[in-house]
């Protein structure tokens, strides 16, 4: 702790350590005793320093000096000096009669940074002085700090240097009621005393006013009190207004040279811009030779809380309370706030909020290192709860204290010798800003992962209010800072004509700092193609649906609750064993099984429609499958030919059990409420046969005679131009509106489709495989095409394209492409 907080808490050596002074001393080592023992830390080491080099044999008196001198430079915040003096002492083995070397150095090593060196410190100490929680709260707390460091509290932390000298300001206190004045102890230049402080080589201290102007600039600082009815040539500060900015309480420690005195709680009274003759005020136990001060009152005075280390507490400095029944009375007998807030350690700068919530310093609680600012509530029966500390950045690696805050919002000022101060302590301003939200983000489309255009966002907040925007053309959306709220949850609801209604979800519950939140939003077009279910299982010949496989409809519920106005149809498909009669059967009533389980959990029977295909629609595989343990490629149809060429009885089990499938598939879009009392359930099976020949028509294109042909990709109709000599091509705008119109989707690009379909364009030279390309009644799978921006318009496939159909010519006559068996 540093010298000029703790000068105002004198602690006798004889106290610390009485086996030490009780010893035979040199002439030298006896002066510098003494100017220990008065606190005129920085004159004696000095003394112990010449002490040390005129002593040479004795080792035992050596480690003494060395003590002190460790205990100096710690009391004059000369952290190095002191650290490398406690590893002497460690090293020579006096750690052992006196483990609080443990301590201090476990302090000095955590100011400076090694956390590692201190925790172990720490912990040596925690095995010598097992009852003393300064050990273990050390090591816990160290081991956190950097964590602390790298999430930042809410608060934002800024050194006032406009106050600040390069001496101590330190224990700022607002003065006035429209908070614009401050009071603070100070030991700058123009302070009353003359004299320097032999423990801390600066002046006495005085309280100090600095005001704010009307742009929120603080004047120079000046002496409170001129007439010395405040201040005097005694150290005074940490000083406190009472509610009404009427009474200044603070503390004065007399120095009488030679003679041990105590600090005691003062106060004064304004009248217009003079101040009464101070007084000391009357605690009934507490005589002038017991050290007390910082003092902070309750909202109707009559509750004094403040610091002392006087008989009683738990050890070192510890916070007290005293009540009394009337303004102008006397305070009853002090009582120790307890074990909750108080340690071995010292408890100091306690400042009361709101009559329910104490923040105080201390070194004993663990922390950052040096004092730390900790807050505690009192709960319903009067106790004080578990100090919580305030954690980086009100707390940093040195001493942290004195806090207090503006009662009309979440700002204040506290006191820290932390790095980067102008002088040995300085006044810093704290805030914890307000919250501001916003939240952005993109809606996608997930065939094509292009921006939706015109989607309307809606945002539904927990607290009733809601507010809503649509999409750019890029699928953008934003709601600024005053659409969200703290402490709430919001649903993020999206909708577009031809997509599935989707949703998201934020929080700014608990969050204690502003945020921009990212939602990106995919939304999934409503295909007319059907969309395979997870896995649903049957036994053989069997149509009930078990338990363990109804979890594979709660997604298509979710979709249907989310999509009101949609009806479906639940196709459910068979393998090829057994008779097309039975499997047409078996296929409607598993249909029918997944329909009535959707309707006990609440979906309109009229919204579902079900439908037996039995084994006549083989599956198309739109991606790779692994079916126990065997790969079918993307593309593959699993008909009786496919399957019947497969190896083992295995493989064939596995394409059989990818055949048997439910899927579903949108009817409607227009579904309304109760305008249909019953369902109608379609029992028949319909099957649509198209045989095509092997023949397509061509048109000459006019301008260039290449020819234009009829084709089939994956089920959609389209047109491409023969170019003998090209592979396989598709200009940028042919591409894209396949993309857009669902003939191929963001899996049907080689790579990666994040960045081949950024930006709401293809890239140059994509490469687009296309699962099943129909000419005439031939199909043929996993044709590649190459997306050529310098192709202005089209589909081009050329001659080795067409041989992979077989052997093909051009009936220029009747203006036919033939294709024939290969």
């Amino acid at each position: 702790m540093n010298a000029t907080i703790k000068k105002y808490f004198p602690l006798f050596v004889m106290i610390l350590l009485p086996a030490i002074l009780l010893a035979q001393k040199k002439n030298i080592t006896r002066a510098a005793d003494q100017l220990f023992n008065r606190q005129q830390y920085t004159a004696a080491i000095i003394k112990y320093r010449k002490a040390y080099s005129k002593t040479k044999n004795d080792r035992n008196e050596k480690n003494k000096i060395s003590y002190r001198l460790a205990e100096c430079y710690r009391l004059t915040e000369n952290y190095r000096r002191a650290e490398m003096t406690y590893k002497r002492l460690v090293r020579a083995g006096w750690a052992k009669q006196h483990p609080e070397i443990l301590l201090h150095l476990a302090d000095a090593l955590k100011i400076d940074g090694k956390y590692e060196d201190a925790i172990k410190q720490y912990q040596a100490y925690s095995v010598k002085v097992p009852n003393d929680k300064r050990g273990q709260l050390g090591a816990e707390t160290t081991a956190l700090v950097q964590k602390w460091l790298n999430n930042p509290s809410k608060y934002q932390v800024t050194d006032v240097k406009k106050i600040n000298s390069r001496e101590a300001d330190f224990a700022p206190a607002y003065i006035s009621s429209n908070f614009n004045e401050l009071v603070f102890t100070s030991t700058r230049e123009g302070a009353s005393g003359k004299e320097l402080d032999k423990w801390t080589g600066q002046k006495f201290s005085d309280l100090f006013v600095t005001r704010q102007d009307r742009n929120g600039v603080w004047n120079t600082p000046i002496l409170l009190d001129a007439s010395k009815n405040i201040n005097t040539t005694a150290n005074e500060g940490a000083a406190q207004m009472d509610s009404r900015f009427k009474d200044l309480y603070f503390t004065r420690c007399k120095v009488t040279p030679d003679v041990a005195s105590g600090c005691q709680i003062y106060m004064s009274r304004r009248i217009g811009r003079q101040w009464e003759k101070a007084a000391m005020i009357k605690i009934n136990g507490v005589d002038t030779l017991q050290t007390i001060g910082q003092p902070t009152l309750s909202h109707d005075e009559l509750t004094i809380y403040f610091s002392s280390d006087r008989r009683g507490g738990v050890g070192g400095r510890d916070l007290w309370m005293a009540k009394r029944q009337t303004r102008s009375g006397a305070f009853e007998r002090p009582v120790n706030l307890g074990l909750n807030i108080n340690t071995k350690g010292d408890e100091m700068f306690p400042f009361l909020r709101g009559d329910s919530t104490l923040y105080f310093a201390s070194d004993g609680h663990g922390g950052m290192g040096g004092l730390d600012i900790f807050v505690s509530k009192k709960d319903a029966s009067g106790r004080w709860d578990k100090p919580e500390n305030l954690k980086y950045p009100i707390n940093s690696s040195h001493d942290d204290f004195g806090i207090v805050f503006n009662a009309t919002n979440n700002s204040g000022f506290l006191s820290s010798n932390r790095k980067g101060g102008k002088g040995k302590e300085d006044i810093y301003y704290f805030i914890e800003p307000q919250l501001e939200f916003s939240l952005s983000g993109t809606i996608k489309d997930e065939r094509t992962l292009f921006g939706v255009f015109n989607a309307k966002v809606q945002l539904i907040g927990s607290n009733g209010l809601s507010a809503s925007t649509i999409t750019n053309n890029k699928g953008f959306y934003s709601f600024g800072k005053s659409q969200l709220k703290p402490n709430t949850v919001y649903e993020i609801k999206v909708s577009k004509e031809n997509y599935f209604n989707s949703s998201g979800k934020i929080t700014t519950l608990g969050v204690e700092f502003s945020k921009a939140f990212k939602k990106n939003i995919v939304l999934k077009p409503i295909s007319n193609e059907p969309i395979v279910l997870p896995d649903i299982l049957y036994d053989v010949a069997k149509w009930d649906l078990k338990p363990q496989y109804q979890d594979s409809l709660q997604g298509l519920i979710q979709t249907l609750r989310d999509n009101p106005k949609l009806v479906i149809e639940l196709g459910a498909h068979t393998d090829s064993r057994g008779s097309e009669e039975q499997n047409d059967i078996l296929s409607q009533k598993r249909a029918r099984s997944v329909v009535d389980y959707l309707i006990m959990r609440g979906i309109a029977p009229a919204r579902l429609k079900a439908k037996g295909y039995g084994e006549r629609v083989p599956r198309t595989l739109r991606k790779n499958f692994v079916k126990d343990g065997f790969l079918f490629k993307i593309g593959t149809i699993l008909d009786d030919n496919y399957v019947n060429s497969l190896g083992s009885v295995a493989k064939k089990e596995a394409a059989y059990s990818l055949n048997r499938r439910t899927e579903f598939k949108v009817l409607r879009k227009n579904y309304v409420p109760n305008a249909i009392v019953n369902a109608v359930i379609d029992t028949n099976v319909h099957i649509a046969i198209n045989p095509q020949e092997n023949t397509a028509s061509y048109q000459p294109n006019k301008t260039t005679g290449q020819y234009i042909t009829n084709c089939a990709i994956n089920g959609y109709e389209e047109q491409f131009t023969f170019d003998r000599n090209q592979f396989g091509m598709v200009s940028l705008s042919y591409a894209l509106k396949m993309l857009q119109s669902g003939v191929i989707s963001k899996e049907d690009f080689k790579g990666d489709p994040e960045e081949i379909l950024k930006n709401n364009t293809i890239a140059d030279r994509a490469i687009i495989n296309l699962l099943n390309v129909r000419i005439a009644n031939k199909t043929v799978q996993n044709i590649e095409l190459m997306v050529n921006y310098q192709l202005k318009s089209g589909l081009v496939f050329g001659d080795r394209i067409l041989k992979q159909f077989g052997k093909y010519n051009y009936n220029t006559q009747k203006h036919l492409l033939i294709l024939h068996d290969k």
